[in-house]
């Protein structure tokens, strides 16, 4: 058969992937475009973010309507159809992916389905429903991604030992659910199947649930988390696991005590793992790391001069929109531009409440002994997080004592995901807290308590009394 040629061929169409295919046809190149699944957006759209966002909308309705009796609202105990709940969650889906698939018909991408093999540095064999397919390229952007790590002393065969991929199916409604890991997976998906019904517990082998965030912004979701789990069980370790009957029996060490348990499904949410395998990589001078991360620079370029790669598969932190940004520096410096990744990567964790954050932590500022300085803005004294009863959250900003620019921010309240991309963007322009306090914000919105929080660094917060404070 012979080859397709063309200047740019992208391994994967993830959110990664996909973005970089885009952008390189919307530049001006040919592209060619390799998704071993049927779908394109990759595991974000198919089987991560998009499911788990949608769940985690469907199920708060449950919440909401179970809390609104204060107010004078009160509802019936909600009836769970799981069929229609899946079909809804689906539709979502299908409805994005079809779309990715419409907008890559519009850029005149060509789409081949089909898992890629590298044959070379510039040739790759795809097994596709139709046979093998060969394609020749100038340069190669690998975007394959991640997967769930199972452990194999957890990988019984059974799908009742669930990774995130299997809870997002929603099968059933386990009356006791084990997760493993107290991970922004582990701990989005348990708030999911707690207000489905579940009885949760949670292991982590750690001494804190989501241990990249300060404390002091974790603590709400911490809080709220053993109102609606079962338990929490910090610096435990599961040892072993095995079926019996339609249960799965844990067998696990905490507080010094050995604990055999049954439980209906085990959610396993340990990390994520490359998906470096059986790709060919060894007839190319692709390197991988110790841990099968494909070795990058900072141009997102392998050590095969032919060869970039991005998202997931190339380490680093593991977040869709940090996929994006690098497919579309490394079709940049394809096209012979000089651009290294430097951005600011907010992280956002879909609890209740949510929590993100972007830059420098305090706990990271602490480590590497970088002066700073901190405030603080509670939203028990914001108006709008008031008129809708979610005053458990806070905003921080962390600022350089000297210069007043602004490092890092942290949010933990409703809708934080939605607020932090303000802080991205002070980062980013080199802001200072004056900048943000400066700054009009709409009354009333949560937004006022980024500049709530910037005015509390002055010591003059007009909903709250602060003293500056100066870290020691």
């Amino acid at each position: 058969m012979d080859s397709l040629k063309t200047e740019i061929v992208v391994v994967g169409a993830g959110p990664g992937g996909y973005a970089a295919a885009f952008y390189a046809a919307d530049l001006g190149k040919k592209v060619i475009l390799i998704e071993k699944d049927k779908k394109l957006g990759g595991v974000c759209l198919n089987r991560g973010c998009i499911p788990s966002k949608a769940l985690l909308y469907a199920t708060h309705q449950i919440v909401n309507s179970r809390e609104s009796a204060h107010r004078g609202i009160t509802f019936t105990e909600p009836k769970i159809e799981l069929d229609k709940l899946r079909t809804w969650k689906q539709s979502v889906i299908e409805k994005l992916a079809g779309g990715v698939a419409t907008l890559a018909k519009m850029r005149g991408v060509t789409v081949i389905t089909g898992r890629a093999y590298f044959e070379g540095s510039n040739k790759l064999r795809v097994e596709t429903p139709d046979g093998q397919q060969f394609v020749e390229y100038d340069k190669a952007i690998l975007a394959v991604g991640s997967a769930p790590a199972l452990p194999k002393a957890f990988d019984l065969g059974n799908p009742r030992v669930m990774t995130s991929t299997g809870a997002l199916e929603v099968e059933d409604i386990p009356e006791k659910l084990l997760i493993v890991g107290g991970g922004y997976i582990g701990m989005e998906l348990g708030f999911v199947y707690a207000a489905l019904g579940s009885q949760i517990t949670m292991v982590e082998a750690l001494d804190a649930i989501l241990a990249g965030a300060d404390a002091d912004l974790s603590r709400p979701v911490v809080a709220n988390a053993k109102k609606c789990f079962k338990e929490i069980r910090l610096k435990a370790r599961v040892t072993k696991m095995a079926t019996v009957g339609k249960q799965i029996k844990v067998e696990s060490e905490y507080n010094g005590e050995k604990l055999s348990e049954l439980y209906d499904r085990v959610l396993v949410s340990v990390g994520r793992v490359p998906n470096s395998a059986d790709l060919g990589l060894a007839n190319t001078k692709v390197v991988l790391d110790e841990r099968g991360f494909v070795k990058v620079d900072a141009h997102q370029l392998t050590d095969d001069p032919s060869i970039y790669a991005i998202g997931d598969i190339a380490g680093g932190i593991l977040l869709a929109h940090k996929a994006h940004k690098e497919g579309r520096n490394a079709v940049e410096n394809i096209q012979g531009d000089d651009v290294k990744f430097d951005s600011i990567i907010p992280a956002v964790v879909f609890t209740d409440p949510e929590l993100a954050w972007c830059g420098l932590t305090e706990a990271e500022a602490k480590e590497k002994n970088i002066p700073y300085q901190v405030a603080k803005f509670p939203w028990s004294a914001s108006g709008r997080a008031m008129s809708f009863d979610r005053t458990d959250g806070v905003t921080k900003i962390i600022a350089d004592p000297e210069t007043n620019r602004v490092l890092g921010v942290g949010i933990c309240g409703a809708g934080a995901g939605e607020l932090i991309a303000e802080a991205v963007l002070a980062i980013e322009m080199g802001a200072t807290v004056e900048d943000i306090a400066l700054t009009v914000h709409p009354h009333p919105t949560l937004s006022e308590t980024l500049m709530e929080c910037a005015d509390a660094f002055y010591g003059h917060a007009t909903h709250t009394f602060t003293k500056k404070k100066t870290a020691e």
